[in-house]
């Protein structure tokens, strides 16, 4: 082959997406969760190599085997015997709340990288346990929203930094949730565990009050709250008896308050956010479309943001795979980050404390 020819396969070569990269061996532990679609049914952009599947329910394991057409090879019912076999560099977690301390207490000691479905972890007990791991073992411990993919957030942070917009940030009103879980058709795997207050930590209040925590942490640069007041309510005692359904929770910081409504009782789907500054409000009705009004633009504006628009992962494995391969750094209390996911729990935790006992719950500050 002369040099001219070389140099023209070379030039085809990096201009296939993904040739070159490094390929990462990947292993899912836990199928349970309904967004298992997320990773099984994601198109093969050459980032991730599939090397291994846990679910000790068999016939879940072998319905989604046929599924998203992977082989049943792949399928373990032990998580450490098939970290042992396949030797995965990063995992994502797809099982129960619950679950998520068991994932990174065996990733952890064997140097392999995780993501979860959010949120981090079911109580503060477990959410310290994995940070201590995470940075004793020195890993990336992730946590994944569907928020954080959408360019309408990238864009509202945007303008909140920029003063000139809203001015400061004084409300955050978030509305997360569907019409419940039966509802709009969850399976009974995922079932069983969303609803039980062991193995998700709650109803409503941590299925959809996570998201409003997070981004508010974000939001804030990782504040401590001053406090966290909470009123859950059991609108339909007789589809789950054994968590709340909705949930409204208000979060005060020294400056600002955020009022996080979640619940399995909206008439349609909505993850949609409210922020209200000095000088002006912006509207993220959904991951696309805005509305902003502003002392400087006087009527509402209406907008259409797409990732064209704005720099914004819209897929959270490409984000996962750019963390671990050094790629891009996380910023301090980012939307994945471990401190910030902490920083959910801790909010988590005390709204539920204060649905229980009908009390404020003052927030300790937290050390940096």
């Amino acid at each position: 082959m002369n040099l001219k020819l070389i140099l023209i396969v070379l030039s085809l070569m990096t201009t296939i997406p993904g040739y070159g990269q490094k390929v990462v061996r990947l292993a899912v532990a836990g199928m349970t969760h309904g967004h298992i679609s997320f990773i099984l049914g994601r198109p093969d952009k050459g980032d991730f190599e599939l090397v291994g599947v846990c679910e000790p329910n068999h016939e879940l394991a072998i319905n989604l085997s046929k599924r998203y057409k992977f082989s049943t090879e792949l399928i373990y019912s032990d998580l450490e015997k098939m970290l042992d076999e396949v030797k995965p560099e990063a995992v994502v977690a797809f099982g129960s709340i619950y679950e998520h301390l068991a994932v990174v207490k065996s990733c952890a000691p064997r140097g392999i990288d995780v993501m979860v479905e959010k949120p981090l972890a079911v109580s503060m007990d477990h959410a310290k346990q994995m940070a201590a791991l995470a940075k004793k073992y020195n890993i990336h411990l992730l946590t994944d929203y569907e928020t954080s993919w959408y360019p309408s957030t990238a864009k509202s942070f945007q303008l909140v930094n920029d003063k000139n917009n809203v001015g400061t940030v004084r409300k955050v009103v978030f509305h997360d949730g569907h019409r419940g879980p039966k509802e709009i058709g969850c399976d009974k795997y995922f079932l069983d565990w969303l609803t039980d207050p062991v193995s998700n930590g709650g109803g409503a209040i941590v299925d959809f009050g996570c998201y409003g925590a997070n981004l508010m942490t974000a939001l804030t640069k990782g504040e401590t709250p001053l406090s966290v007041t909470a009123v859950t309510r059991q609108l339909k005692p007789a589809i789950y008896p054994k968590v709340d359904d909705d949930a409204t929770i208000v979060v005060s910081y020294p400056e600002s308050e955020c009022i996080i409504q979640a619940s399995w009782n909206w008439p349609f789907n909505r993850k949609d956010m409210e922020i209200y500054g000095t000088d002006g409000y912006i509207f993220a009705d959904n991951n696309h479309d805005m509305r902003i009004r502003t002392r400087n633009t006087g009527d509402e504006i209406a907008l259409k943001v797409t990732a064209n628009d704005i720099a914004v992962y819209e897929d959270p494995f490409a984000y996962f795979y750019d963390v671990i391969t050094k790629k891009i750094s996380q910023p301090p209390y980012g939307l994945y980050s471990l401190e910030n996911n902490v920083m959910v729990v801790k909010i988590l935790d005390a709204a539920r404390q204060s649905a229980k006992t009908g009390k404020s719950v003052k927030i300790k500050p937290t050390k940096k």
